[in-house]
């Protein structure tokens, strides 16, 4: 089993934006690691404090994921840290070499893994 994570940030705290945003970064996550929904194990959704207008797990069943175990948790509220983001960690169960497994950031999330980046 492999651990696949992601993050991304949204403008508003509204339905909206969380929802496509997450949808997004799923999207990309998705594509980019070649994953199959019947070899997900679970996703773990965090998100900031600063958003609580909408279950970032949403946009997840609105794609179909239906089958799959969704929990959503509030991010630690740290000093500084970096504000309406949400963060996904995919359980994937497959074997694949660690440095295979792309990890996506986007928006302004990218700051939080600058070593990812291109």
């Amino acid at each position: 089993m492999i651990g696949i994570r992601g993050a991304t940030t949204v403008n508003n705290n509204n339905m909206t934006d969380i929802t496509n945003e997450t949808k997004k970064l799923l999207k990309t996550i998705i594509t980019e690691n070649h994953l199959e929904q019947e070899d997900m194990v679970s996703i773990i959704f965090s998100a900031t404090k600063d958003l609580d207008t909408h279950y970032p797990a949403v946009a997840a069943r609105e794609m179909g994921l239906t089958e799959t175990p969704l929990f959503c948790v509030q991010e630690m509220d740290v000093v500084g840290s970096l504000q309406r983001c949400i963060r996904i960690l995919i359980h994937y169960n497959k074997d694949m070499p660690k440095k295979e497994v792309k990890h996506i950031y986007l928006n302004e999330a990218t700051k939080l893994r600058p070593d990812l980046q291109k």
